[in-house]
């Protein structure tokens, strides 16, 4: 069916013919061309936003102008903060609000109250405490916050910041014996160091130096750590007590378990004595520290020593703790791996420059009892030379022939297998040639003749040829060459 309107004379009339044009009823576009300005959704709501209207929520200012009217105002305050209480009844901040409004009212009996409710409902917390307290000490309270005070520290011991404002106010209030009395309590409870100096600092406030003395020694009884032992000496330096301060220092080697002494004691000891102006002393422990603590401790010692001996010691000082740094290193570096033969060589060389010939004695035997694998020769060849270095530093620096001697037969009998494996001329001769400088030539013969049946190499021959050859036996000089031959 096509429906439609005409125009007539009574209005408008039904036209069954009529098209309805597109879905719906609607009347078709015909221009579907784009529009000039183009909107989108992006600048719609931008729009939107910008234009939209702020809603005032805030409400309306109040002035009350008569007792009535603020009667009911602070009803309607307290029925508010007590539903919201009840809603949520653990909530302490709430309850810290609603005192202090009260307290902004000039209402004292009822901030306490609130307080009080509050502390019944969680006494552990000291928020409320501290702000019950403060209200009272903001209006001169003065005896109700010490007995606030007083719960408060009786309930929560461990709560420092409790005792710190009890003992303020107390002393605010000049009350000191009074002050002096909740420090008192406080040690009681062992608290931490910070705490012993607050009552050392409050005596030291009011000239009480004896009383400051004496809580430091029960400060070190609770705290017997090094820490503790420097901050006693330090008190007594400051108070120009140098020898009292170095009593301390002792006392702490003594008192003190060994295992607890570490480098901390020796440096903060070594640094006294320097603002003391005791170099001597400050060097005497450096070394003795160095000598006796751990390695892995000792580097910040080390670089302290040698910082103290560029300000305040000789060149000879300098070189000491130069020396004494990298003895520590070639040591770390041998415990590491014993068999590392170049930093024995360099720590023996090291020590033949600057030590006595008993810590280079040392040096040598503790480089020489690290042998080799005796599987390869290869790996003994680096190791011998320890045994001739040590041998011509008994010679020639000592001029000790007999221990250079014995160095040679060491070292011939440290060989494995009985030199079956292999064997190194060089030792043999070597040996010899002391024996002929000791002058007893038949040893050198005797040990020549032991390494050609042990070892008959060509460099053994060729010495062997020489050494006779130096001494005119020409009859030996052949037979030796008819064996070689042979």
């Amino acid at each position: 069916l096509r429906f439609g309107f005409e125009e007539g004379s009574g209005g408008l009339i039904l036209n069954r013919g009529a098209s309805m044009g597109s879905r719906g009823g609607l009347s078709s576009v015909k221009n579907k061309a784009p529009a000039p300005i183009q909107i989108t959704a992006e600048q719609l709501l931008r729009e939107a936003w910008e234009r939209k209207e702020v809603e005032s929520t805030k409400a309306p200012k109040q002035k009350i102008t008569d007792k009535n009217e603020l009667r009911e105002y602070r009803q309607g305050k307290r029925k508010d903060f007590e539903d919201r209480i009840r809603m949520n009844r653990t909530h302490l901040p709430l309850w810290v609000k609603y005192a202090k409004w009260e307290e902004t009212q000039q209402e004292y009996d009822r901030s306490r109250s609130v307080y009080e409710r509050a502390l019944d409902v969680d006494y552990r917390s000291h928020t409320v405490w501290l702000n019950y307290a403060e209200m009272e000490m903001r209006h001169k309270f003065i005896n109700h916050a010490r007995n606030v005070w007083d719960r408060a520290v009786a309930l929560l011991p461990r709560v420092a910041q409790l005792w710190y404002k009890y003992a303020f106010m107390e002393e605010m209030l000049g009350n000191f014996a009074g002050a002096r009395n909740v420090f008192e309590r406080w040690m009681k409870w062992a608290p931490d160091e910070n705490a012993w100096m607050a009552f050392v600092r409050f005596e030291l406030r009011h000239g009480s130096v004896g009383n400051a003395r004496n809580i430091f020694e029960r400060f070190i009884q609770s705290f017997p750590t090094i820490k503790a032992y420097t901050k006693y000496a330090r008190f007594e330096e400051r108070q120009r007590e140098t020898g009292k301060a170095r009593e301390i220092f002792e006392r702490l080697s003594d008192e003190l378990p060994e295992e607890l002494v570490t480098a901390d004691y020796y440096l903060a000891f070594a640094k006294f004595e320097e603002r003391a102006r005791e170099p001597e002393r400050a060097r005497a422990i450096y070394k003795y520290a160095i000598e006796n603590t751990a390695k892995a401790e000792a580097q910040e010692l080390h670089s302290a020593y040698s910082a103290f001996e560029r300000q305040r010691g000789d060149r000879a000082g300098v070189e000491e703790a130069i020396y004494t740094k990298k003895r520590i290193e070639y040591e770390e570096m041998l415990a590491a791996n014993p068999r590392n033969y170049n930093a024995w060589f360099d720590l023996a060389r090291m020590e033949e420059a600057n030590s006595t010939p008993e810590k280079i004695r040392e040096v040598y035997e503790r480089a020489i009892a690290h042998t080799p694998p005796p599987d390869e020769k290869r790996y003994w060849r680096r190791y011998i030379y320890l045994w001739i270095n040590y041998a011509t530093w008994e010679e020639l620096e000592m001029g000790d022939l007999e221990r250079a001697r014995q160095v040679y037969r060491a070292c011939l009998k440290s060989i494995p297998d009985k030199h079956k494996r292999f064997s190194f001329s060089k030792i043999w001769l070597l040996a010899a040639n002391v024996e002929i400088r000791r002058h007893d030539v038949a040893e050198a013969r005797k040990l020549l003749g032991q390494a050609l049946g042990m070892a008959p190499k060509e460099k053994i021959f060729r010495g062997y040829i020489n050494v006779e050859l130096a001494l005119g036996e020409m009859d030996r000089c052949r037979r030796i060459f008819a064996k070689w031959i042979e």
